[in-house]
């Protein structure tokens, strides 16, 4: 009897001396938050009149050299970053590579001193994984959020991780982190109107992308031409992730009809200045998906909206677009900070 005892405790030995070397590697989210944090950069984009067009996340992965997605780059001449939690700001010196078919770009920040992260084996989650995302959403610097991984999508014979971690305008290009602090993804969009339809792409093709030779071009050089082909077609922050548009409603007419043309919308600065010269364009869309007509305008220089404030705006389409009408979509163009 004792010998069958002493046996069952020795196997049970071995399996502890085996399973610590795994629990050692896991991290609390505190640790992680932590670690990661100091890795983390929020980045600013502008056009070619200075005037900031998108906010996005990024990480170090090598010395000197930022990670993010390249649909956050559009229209843009050049591009700041700053440090979570930090003052001093860089500026973006060059591209470095980029992935147009899974939306992501190295950016070269060779004066910004920062430990890069520790890229994770994407090939090897499963769906239940916990994961952790850090990010600048709607320019709140460094929120860390919490999630599983709910689904692996294959889209054209590439893979996306789909997370319940939300990612909000300003984090895409964060890290997307597994329970041992390793990068297994970068953030990349959520589905509007979706719940928990949050996607990160793998970060097996940032490794390849870091294996390419890289090269040293300006921003304006490849903020236009993204390519033909995209893993992740019609996602995305808008180009003003800071600015958005928001609670559209169709107005009755002066006989309290409900076939007005007449519509009304709400434009926010989430941004930490006032701004001015805010111009949009409406995209009405049938029941099949199809635009049907556009609506473009702009607000008057002289109604500033404050931070955090909303401004509504009004404006007029044919009646028959509204018949028409199953969707709406307000995309924020441009904006310009007041003086």
């Amino acid at each position: 009897m004792s010998l069958i005892l002493e046996k069952s405790l020795l196997r049970i030995s071995l399996a502890l001396m085996l399973l610590m070397p795994f629990c050692a590697l896991a991290q609390t989210p505190r640790q992680i938050a932590q670690t990661a944090s100091a890795s983390v950069v929020l980045l600013v984009f502008a056009d070619s009149n200075g005037q900031p067009i998108s906010q996005a996340s990024g990480f170090f992965v090598r010395p000197g050299i930022v990670a993010t997605n390249l649909h956050v780059l559009r229209g843009a001449s050049s591009g700041i970053a700053k440090l979570v939690g930090q003052k001093q700001v860089e500026n973006i010196a060059s591209v470095l590579a980029v992935d147009t078919a899974h939306d992501l770009v190295l950016l070269g920040v060779p004066n910004q001193r920062a430990p890069a992260l520790t890229l994770g084996d994407s090939e090897k989650i499963g769906v239940g994984d916990e994961v952790f995302v850090l990010g600048n959403p709607q320019g709140l610097e460094g929120t860390f959020s919490q999630g599983i991984i709910s689904s692996l999508r294959v889209l054209s014979e590439d893979k996306l991780i789909q997370i319940t971690a939300p990612i909000s305008p300003g984090s895409s290009g964060g890290p997307v982190f597994n329970s041992r602090g390793e990068v297994i993804g970068v953030a990349a969009a959520t589905f509007q109107g979706g719940q928990n339809l949050n996607f990160a792409i793998p970060s097996v093709y940032l490794k390849h992308l870091l294996s390419v030779p890289h090269d040293g071009r300006p921003i304006s050089t490849v903020a236009k031409p993204l390519g033909s082909k995209s893993l992740l077609p019609g996602l995305g922050g808008k180009s003003s992730d800071g600015v958005i548009g928001s609670q559209f409603s169709w107005d009755k007419d002066s006989y309290d009809l409900y076939f007005s043309g007449d519509f009304s919308f709400s434009i926010r600065n989430l941004t930490q200045e006032a701004i001015e010269q805010v111009q949009y364009l409406i995209v009405f869309y049938d029941r099949s998906g199809k635009p049907i007509d556009a609506y473009e305008g702009n607000t008057y220089k002289k109604f500033v909206i404050r931070p955090g404030l909303a401004r509504r705006e009004t404006g007029r389409v044919e009646e028959s677009v509204r018949r028409l009408c199953f969707r709406v979509e307000v995309r924020i163009l441009d904006f310009a900070f007041s003086k």
